[in-house]
């Protein structure tokens, strides 16, 4: 017998299931990297993440004779909705077994909580933050997953959400460049030049992650700003731009982080990040010492590089910002001594010029998630 069972987010055994499934439906996936606890926990604790402050989040098992084979998030996200005028929900954490009852199950319910809230669309995956992977992968299955910044299913995950009658909204399109193949063109370096001698833009680059902290409400406020033409953005709150900036600190190499000012302003930022993803796996969501100095080791010892966070304000997008950016990238990869590549995670495919830019950079695609949409 199948049972949809809704989440006490003040049980923590509930939670403990919820926060666990998916290590047994990827016990045996190579590529799957797993959240780290303190991070899976926060999603379901009301009282410590931000977004559960101005929006309707409610999580979902699937139990079959006493077992779970399945979970989904739906969430009401109220200032997207304001922002954009529509009657949205979104799924998200959505994890099955290759069993289309159960799958069918867990979105009938996520169907039934849209409509009773009067939402009209389902969009999804799709999160609770900027830092949440999107959509579904549809396309580089054999790679292992980029940390925790892009979401990882198992193939079949494309047939069980289609089979519900799910179309295809956007694509993400994640870009793999190497060492040996990257190129700046010239008229790239060129124009950075150019902006650069004229005084107007320049780079900062910090000294050490004490100076690097001290910009940090100005990295977040510009990080806010910069995406207000994008597919998913909307504004978020001060705790919610805190809550994202603590969170980037927390994995930073102040080397790696670079922004664009114009005077004491920040207009731009390039948030690049040591691929940690082996020395996850091998944490299996748990710090500890033990793991927290293998995390730290591999800061040093890997050879990837994830640029997951590259934005300019859009008054500035036209006077040279991008050019800058994308020679800091180049300079990020050809220039640190430690990183043979980099991936540029998640352009979207609505983003027309940076996906021509990323293929100027010789940037080859080769992971794509899909982010789906229905009417309800």
């Amino acid at each position: 017998m199948l049972i949809i069972e809704k989440i006490d987010t003040d049980n923590k055994a509930q939670v403990r299931r919820f926060v666990k499934l998916p290590y047994r439906i990827y016990q045996d996936c190579h590529q799957w990297v797993p959240l780290l606890d303190v991070d899976a926990y926060a999603y379901l604790n009301r009282g410590k993440h931000p977004f559960h402050e101005h929006s309707d989040v409610d999580f979902f098992l699937a139990v079959r004779d006493g077992r779970d084979v399945g979970r989904i998030a739906t969430i009401e996200n109220k200032p997207f909705n304001q922002y954009h005028d529509t009657k949205k929900a979104d799924f998200y954490f959505f994890e099955s077994e290759y069993d289309h009852e159960a799958a069918g199950a867990l979105f009938e319910t996520a169907f039934e909580w849209a409509r009773n809230r009067s939402l009209d669309t389902i969009v999804g995956p799709k999160g609770m933050g900027p830092l949440d992977g999107y959509g579904v992968l549809v396309l580089g299955h054999e790679h292992r997953n980029t940390m925790t910044m892009l979401n990882y299913n198992h193939p079949y995950y494309q047939e069980l959400v289609e089979a519900q009658g799910f179309e295809k909204e956007v694509d993400f399109v994640s870009c793999y460049l190497t060492a040996d193949n990257f190129k700046i063109p010239e008229r790239v370096e060129r124009i950075a030049r150019r902006v650069m001698e004229r005084g107007n833009l320049e780079v900062k680059r910090f000294k050490s992650k004490k100076e690097l902290l001290q910009w940090a409400d100005r990295i977040g406020r510009a990080y806010n700003d910069s995406f207000v033409n994008n597919w998913e953005y909307f504004p978020f709150s001060p705790r919610e731009i805190d809550f994202v900036v603590k969170n980037i600190m927390m994995v930073a190499d102040y080397r790696l982080i670079k922004v664009i000012v114009h005077g004491e302003d920040v207009v731009g930022f390039l948030f690049a990040f040591p691929d940690l993803s082996a020395a996850m796996q091998r944490a299996k969501g748990r710090l500890h010492p033990l793991s927290l100095a293998d995390l730290l080791l591999d800061m040093k010892r890997t050879k990837s590089v994830s640029v997951n966070g590259m934005g300019i304000l859009p008054e500035y997008q036209g006077r040279g910002g991008n050019a800058i950016l994308y020679a800091e990238m180049g300079h990020t990869l050809l220039d640190f001594g430690q990183f043979v590549h980099v991936e540029m995670t998640q352009v979207a495919e609505s983003a027309v010029q940076m996906r021509a830019d990323m293929k100027n950079l010789n940037g080859r695609e080769y992971k794509n998630h899909r982010v789906y949409r229905k009417s309800i």
